[in-house]
């Protein structure tokens, strides 16, 4: 470890640094910890994009209502509340900086909304009806990558499954938007592997979607047709929008979004496809919704019961052999549903409640922990969700059962106790035999089911330029999971302290220790036993802005994998950023260079990537190697726009990178990524 330590003190020597996010810090951090959680990353980039339009558009604070302000995911309820209020007793904002006397706002929150506001004077919705079909942007954009190297997959000169079609994975997207009021467009999706225009996907890319969908005419506050996800109370029943858990950002707690969003995003299981409108007449909002669509599923055919059932669903979107042809869009889902809710000035109540039909029973394997699962045709939820603000307080809930009325429980609450200390609570009890088909809460689990847990964090801003934040953590599984033969326990806790002397540097440092319990790995007897599993990390990053053009960014990280024991592991990573973006200029790039070291997957370590325009990359880096990438764009004209990213990771004493049909022979792995924008 050595090496690591040197690097770590040449890299804080030469380099203090600090980058002017796309995206805010804390917002990346999320990102890595879902990342990690999940073991891959989210193709719903619905988010990047509404960033965009936002910085073409800014929110104007003097009339954006609730739901607007939420689809920042910046600031957070109690926060939005009390804007409201501020702007109801002292009338409109005359300049941005006047969200310093706005109660719970402090200067970095302000600093992250810069880019997403303003305070201009509002105009009618009225005087903008004409102009929804004609004042907007149309919008082609078509991205291509491919890994250069040739896997096991494409290999044709041996035998056995391969993939079908080509190494090439591309993204087409037309888009039509008018502020935030409209859009429609379409998506076609190809995954490397897959065919195009020929085979089984003879009518082009493997995935399309569609959608319109527009906002405020009259009394509708949202209509959608084709592709659109639904987002409901807490997440106990229904959550399909990109929703983050527990990170540095500690009010962050509380799910928030518009009943109904628009869907355009490559992923392929997590929206609904139908029709869906949102009314809003005085304090009462009713939304209702109807979707028919296909999943892929894993079917089989009972031939001794002559009983046709769906095992699991597919939810990676990836159709590149025959196998996984053959379970393509064999499962028809039926859904509806919608909720009714009642806001007073400071409360709100709602009932929410949703329905899936399949076309086939869904029988999950004969295992202990699918012992609850979903099972038969067809699956329904109903829920009351509800907030409350007083003051500097805001409670908010929800309170879920199933088809088989199991129930699951999430209450939450925000705590402004001081200008400079914020407080958040978080509590779940949620039934082992609790299941819903795309329930996301705050929990540790991926789905909300089988697990009880009490979450506590603070932010606290001592000074000028200091802040810190920290989380506890503590949750129990009733029940069995994968990999987990017996009930089982956690705790997660993490503190960071980030200081920000300048608008030119910010350096944080956080560590965070997490234990959890699994099957021993080692175990031999009959019957499994659980081990507890300890991991800490400790990261630091600093960020300086040389001039207006140029910043660099530095991070370190370390990690330690159930060190407890003689097999215990160790991960190290370190980076150097440097982003050139000259101002008046149509051109900008980034160059990352980076070093890993880690024993095995098990102390793997996760590190979010710039990348081109609505996308990022977040691999995981395991073993030993260097990785550099590359990110340039050039903007031909004010409508025509170019991006090109290469990205390269050298692996030490490795002759082989992934395994099965992903495998590639050799320490090299190179990804080459190119997009285009024509905005007309």
């Amino acid at each position: 470890m050595m090496k690591c330590f040197t690097i770590f003190l040449i890299s804080h020597f030469l380099f203090l640094i600090s980058y002017s996010q796309e995206i805010p810090v804390s917002t990346e951090q999320q990102l890595e910890n879902q990342t990690d959680a999940d073991q891959g990353e989210t193709e719903d980039d619905a988010y990047l994009q509404e960033l965009e339009q936002f910085r073409k558009n800014p929110i104007n604070l003097n009339s954006a209502d609730a739901d607007e302000l939420k689809q920042l995911r910046i600031i957070t309820d109690l926060q939005i509340a009390n804007l409201i209020s501020y702007r109801n007793l002292f009338g409109r904002l005359i300049s941005i900086y006047e969200l310093q006397a706005v109660p719970s706002w402090d200067v970095s929150t302000i600093r992250k909304l810069l880019p997403f506001i303003t305070t201009t004077t509002a105009v009618s919705l009225s005087e903008e009806i004409g102009k929804r079909f004609s004042g907007g942007d149309h919008s082609i954009m078509l991205r291509v990558s491919q890994v250069l190297e040739r896997s096991d997959g494409f290999d044709k000169t041996t035998s056995g499954t391969k993939y079908i079609g080509s190494p090439q994975k591309i993204l087409f997207r037309y888009r039509y938007a008018y502020k935030n009021l409209m859009q429609f467009g379409v998506t076609g999706d190809k995954d490397a592997g897959e065919e195009l225009f020929k085979g089984a996907q003879k009518k082009g890319f493997d995935f399309y979607s569609f959608h319109f969908f527009a906002r405020k005419i009259g009394i509708i506050q949202s209509l959608a047709l084709g592709d659109f996800t639904v987002n409901m109370g807490q997440g106990l029943i229904q959550w399909q929008g990109l929703a983050f858990k527990k990170s540095v950002d500690v009010m962050g707690i509380k799910r928030q979004s518009a009943v109904l969003r628009p869907y355009s995003s490559a992923g392929e299981f997590y929206f609904h496809r139908g029709a869906a409108i949102t009314i809003k007449k005085g304090k009462m909002e009713a939304t209702a919704f109807a979707s028919i669509r296909k999943l892929s599923a894993n079917f089989v055919a009972d031939t001794v019961n002559n009983e046709d059932f769906i095992s699991s669903f597919l939810t990676s979107g990836y159709h590149r052999t025959n196998s996984e042809n053959a379970d393509r869009n064999n499962l028809t889902q039926t859904s509806f549903g919608g909720n009714i809710i009642y806001r007073g000035s400071k409360w709100h109540v709602g009932v929410n409640g949703i329905y899936y039909h399949f076309s086939f029973p869904v029988q999950k394997r004969e295992e202990p922990y699918n012992l609850y699962a979903i099972n038969g045709s067809n699956w329904y939820n109903f829920s009351v969700d509800y907030s409350y603000t007083y003051k500097n307080l805001h409670f908010f809930g929800e309170a879920a059962a199933d088809k088989n009325f199991s129930n699951a429980f999430v209450n939450g609450l925000m705590l402004s106790v001081d200008p400079r200390v914020d407080i958040s609570f978080v509590q779940r009890t949620i039934s082992k035999a609790y299941q819903a088909v795309n329930g996301n809460a705050f929990t540790e689990n991926t789905y909300p089911t089988n697990e009880t847990g009490f979450y506590t964090g603070v932010t606290i801003r001592p000074a000028i330029g200091w802040r810190l934040d920290a989380y506890a953590d503590i949750y129990k599984f009733p029940w069995l999971k994968y990999l987990v033969d017996a009930p089982s326990h956690g705790k997660d806790f993490l503190g960071q302290i980030t200081y920000t002397p300048t608008k030119q540097t910010e350096i944080y440092t956080r560590f965070r220790a997490e234990t959890k319990q699994s099957n021993a790995s080692d175990n031999i007897t009959v019957a499994n036993f659980l081990v507890s599993i300890p991991k800490q990390n400790w990261r630091t990053q600093v960020s300086y802005k040389v001039n207006p053009a140029l910043t660099v960014r530095s991070r370190v990280e370390l990690l330690w994998y159930n060190k407890r024991e003689e097999k215990g592991e160790k991960g190290f990573l370190s980076f150097f950023d440097f982003i050139y973006k000259p101002m008046m200029k149509p051109y900008a790039g980034n160059i990352r260079l980076q070093y890993f070291e880690t024993d095995s997957y098990d102390s793997r370590i996760y590190a979010y990537e710039n990348d081109v325009l609505y996308s990022y990359s977040i691999p995981a880096f395991y073993y030993k190697g260097f990785r550099y990438y590359l990110n340039f764009n050039y903007d031909l004209t004010k409508k025509i726009s170019f991006w090109l990213r290469w990205a390269q990771t050298i692996y030490r004493n490795q002759s082989t990178i992934g395994s099965g049909l992903d495998e590639i022979k050799g320490n090299r792995k190179t990804e080459l990524r190119a997009q285009a924008r024509w905005i007309f």
